[in-house]
């Protein structure tokens, strides 16, 4: 065993690309000496992804919920119903339920309101200097979020906060002071949620959180617990997404002006340029699973009993499956990528994420004739491996 990936490792956080490229090419079912087999090729991702007997049930692993607070703590009592984190027919029963709230037609509602969402928050921006992710990327997820389900926009920015503190609970190098603060987040969302949920039952409303408080499964409702924790996985699922794809897609594009240059002078190609750009620089880089049975990867096979660490990014960039992979071109078209998971676990809320980036790229592009990093040098990526994103993207916007 070696250790040619290490998460903890800045350069991954930094660019994990190089590395990717290294395990592909000379490990690509690679056990490291953390106790993970570590998987970068598309194929062997998309097949782990889509297998029976794998399981996404992490909190059944001692040591994942040890490290999170143990097994009563708020968070890992949380976890354990959000969708993300079921298998079978748990898994179907919450997502069926929250699946009407992602319908194309949900979507296509929400289309007004991202864009007038967007463009108060450059109005606010106006012109000069402005950091996208604060500014722009960081609050329009949390806006919508809270728009889609009923929840006080005003409170936006504590929700904001929440988010941000619990969304790295499945990052694999958290310490145990992100776990106390992750713990104590969970906690004060689930107070504040629950009381909008007793208002919804006693007086409902036209919106989600209403739908979500009366909804049945087979004539079964949804308990408070597994719609709060829901709701908070909404939250964490929707933030990170689109706050990353709107920060690494703009990146992208800056770094490759030509591409930059193509879509402001078409911006009908601005929607078909989301998979693109999500395949590029996946906002969702690594997700684990459990093997309860083996899994035959060509020539490899991973024990049952197993873990596997699917790096999503690796995959996104693998030369078998993607053309020149470290070239970025917008007119790629709607190549099946793994930036949003796959198999049963695809992300619900891919359409609308990709919409929210679609929306704000659209709007820079018309509003601004000049869109300059401030000193890439001075870039900063957050600390949660799994979740790629900034930190800071310091822009300067010229009418």
């Amino acid at each position: 065993m070696s250790t040619l990936f290490d998460p903890r490792d800045p350069a991954v956080r930094t660019d994990p690309y190089p590395v990717y490229r290294k395990l592909r090419e000379t490990d690509p079912v690679h056990q490291s000496d953390f106790g993970f087999w570590v998987l970068s090729r598309y194929a062997d991702v998309d097949a782990v992804l889509s297998a029976s007997g794998v399981s996404s049930e992490f909190y059944r692993s001692q040591s994942w919920t040890e490290r999170r607070g143990g097994p009563d703590s708020p968070l890992v009592t949380s976890v354990r119903s959000w969708m993300l984190m079921l298998d079978g027919p748990a898994h179907r029963r919450i997502r069926a339920v929250i699946g009407k709230v992602f319908t194309r037609a949900a979507v296509d509602r929400l289309r007004p309101r991202v864009a007038a969402e967007t463009n108060r928050l450059l109005d606010a921006v106006g012109e000069g200097p402005t950091d996208l992710i604060a500014d722009l990327a960081l609050p329009l997820p949390v806006t919508v979020t809270c728009d889609l389900l009923g929840l006080l926009t005003e409170h936006r920015d504590q929700f904001r906060l929440w988010t941000e503190q619990i969304s790295r609970v499945i990052d694999p190098a958290i310490t145990v002071e992100d776990s106390a603060e992750m713990n104590r987040a969970e906690t004060e969302f689930r107070e504040y949620v629950k009381e909008e949920l007793d208002r919804r039952r006693a007086e409902p409303r036209e919106d989600i959180l209403s739908l979500l408080a009366h909804a049945e499964v087979d004539g079964v409702r949804l308990s408070d617990h597994e719609i709060i924790a829901n709701i908070l996985f909404l939250f964490v699922a929707g933030h990170e997404t689109t706050v990353n794809l709107i920060g690494n897609g703009l990146l992208a594009l800056l770094r490759h002006p030509d591409q930059l240059k193509l879509l402001r002078s078409n911006p009908d190609l601005i929607p078909g340029a989301m998979d693109e750009l999500t395949r590029y620089d996946a906002p969702v880089q690594i997700v684990s699973r459990l093997l309860d049975e083996p899994v035959g990867l060509g020539e490899a096979v991973l024990p049952a009993g197993s873990k596997a660490m699917l790096l999503f990014g690796a995959a996104c960039r693998d030369p078998e499956r993607y053309p020149e992979p470290d070239r970025l071109d917008v007119t790629r078209g709607a190549v099946k990528n793994l930036a949003f998971s796959g198999g049963p676990h695809y992300c619900l809320g891919a359409a609308l994420g990709k919409m929210e980036a679609a929306t704000v790229l659209r709007e820079l592009l018309g509003r601004y004739r000049g869109i300059e990093m401030v000193d890439e040098g001075e870039l900063r990526w957050r600390g949660n491996v799994s979740f790629r994103g900034l930190e800071s993207f310091p822009l300067m916007l010229k009418h």
